[in-house]
């Protein structure tokens, strides 16, 4: 009975854990992807001189420039806050009021986004910075999560299935969305009121169900640690580097999923920016594949955790990696007003998306030693977040050099080049054994 009780209890769990995602993808998709790119780049260049430079703090910026740019800020504040957090979950298992605290900062930033209008691409950069510095806060709690609540076996389906609930919700919205801005004039509504209106509603959606994984998940109890978390936060992160030198292996993950996926991460957050400005694509058209993005995104993650139990996640992402290097090329020669071939690549994107994400957490979490999951994740949310400035940065660079987003496209090649190779000389088998845990049939 205790077995089945244990089992039950843990899927509770893993169904309130579902719904974080849930909560904050549409954020992701909503805000990151679709609104806020096109309409903070339009502000900025609302404000912009006459040779198309803002000066924020007095330092000239192509206004094209501004939106990767804050991207890249806000994964520098996050890096700086992350280790605090990571230190304060392990030392004290309080997860759940940090995830509690991250989330709902996040969400009132991205409310507070409906009052983005006119000349303020300060306020719009701020609010971008400060909700996306939480969202990686966040999900450093979150994926700490997954190792306790899932058995080794069925980390790869939960993983999958968390996305799936993410990338279901984000299509959900979307839909909302496409029929509140297509539509804006019969709601009384200007364009620029209805984009404010979508995305001030993500964070409502944001910390509305972040109610129920507060509900559903539980904190563990751990030994009383020494010091205090936030004075021992770096000195944590610098002790957690210095352990994971002592599983090598799991460094050498850590590098390759740093490099490809700041690649992922920079494709989701400039894509619609290159749409719209490059492509010459209209916001109706940059929603409806962003929706198509999360349909087939939610196949994706499932197919790909099933692909996972036959070849092994590390083979399955993989080739995910050659799919994304020639999405990114075919990108670069796409013609300009040509919706149908963006389409075809926004598909290929959604079956990709979810799954290399998914399956690359539950990877690492095989690789993570028992009892050192927070701070353990906190290195990985750096690499899947928290140091995810490098690619918008070359992305913002390139634009800013050339004036030529399909340079700026393109440049991201190198990203999964190189992951793809690190990724290829990791013996995963070798790496979970050595981290202390149970090597799964399939890996």
């Amino acid at each position: 009975m205790t077995g089945s009780a244990d089992a039950a209890s843990r899927r509770r769990e893993q169904r309130g854990w579902y719904f974080y995602d849930f909560a904050c993808s549409v954020y992701s998709t909503s805000v990151l992807t679709v609104f806020l790119g096109p309409y903070l780049t339009s502000v900025a260049k609302a404000a912009a001189d006459a040779d198309g430079f803002v000066h924020p703090l007095g330092i000239p910026v192509r206004a094209g420039s501004l939106f990767a740019y804050a991207v890249s800020v806000s994964v520098v504040v996050a890096v700086l806050v992350m280790p605090v957090v990571g230190a304060a979950a392990d030392r004290t298992g309080r997860k759940k009021p940090l995830l509690a605290a991250a989330a709902y900062v996040g969400a009132a930033a991205t409310t507070g986004m409906f009052f983005l209008d006119g000349h303020r691409y300060l306020l719009g950069a701020f609010l971008l910075i400060a909700a996306n510095a939480s969202i990686s806060v966040s999900m450093v709690l979150y994926n700490a999560y997954l190792p306790q609540i899932a058995e080794p076996e069925e980390r790869d389906a939960v993983s999958s299935r968390g996305w799936a609930f993410g990338y279901t919700s984000g299509a959900f919205v979307l839909v909302l969305n496409l029929v509140l801005y297509t539509g804006h004039d019969s709601f009384g509504l200007s364009e620029s009121d209805a984009v404010r209106i979508c995305l001030a509603s993500a964070g409502v959606w944001w910390g509305a169900f972040t109610l129920v994984p507060l509900r559903r998940l539980r904190d563990r109890r751990v030994t009383p640690g020494g010091e205090g978390a936030v004075g021992s936060g770096w000195r944590q992160l610098m002790n957690t580097l210095r352990d994971m030198r002592r599983h090598p292996l799991t460094l050498s993950f850590l590098l390759a999923y740093l490099v490809y996926n700041d690649g992922v991460q920079t494709v989701i957050s400039q894509a619609s920016v290159y749409g719209s400005e490059e492509l010459g694509l209209d916001q109706t058209t940059l929603i409806t594949a962003v929706l198509l993005v999360q349909v087939l995104a939610v196949a994706g993650a499932l197919g790909m955790g099933r692909l996972a139990r036959v070849y092994g996640a590390k083979r399955t992402i993989l080739g995910s990696l050659v799919v994304w290097t020639l999405i990114l090329v075919a990108g670069y020669f796409l013609p300009a007003d040509a919706p149908v071939f963006f389409y075809v690549l926004a598909s290929a994107i959604g079956l990709v998306l979810g799954g290399s994400q998914a399956l690359s957490r539950s990877l690492f979490s095989h690789l993570v030693p028992r009892g050192k999951e927070a701070e353990y994740f906190s290195a990985y949310e750096m690499s899947d977040r928290g140091l995810s400035w490098l690619g918008p940065l070359v992305f913002g660079l390139a634009y800013q050099l050339t004036g030529s987003y399909r340079d700026a496209i393109i440049s991201l090649v190198i990203f999964f080049l190189v992951g793809s190779v690190l990724l290829a000389r990791v013996p995963i088998r070798r790496a979970v054994a050595a981290a202390g845990n149970p090597v799964p049939e399939r890996i």
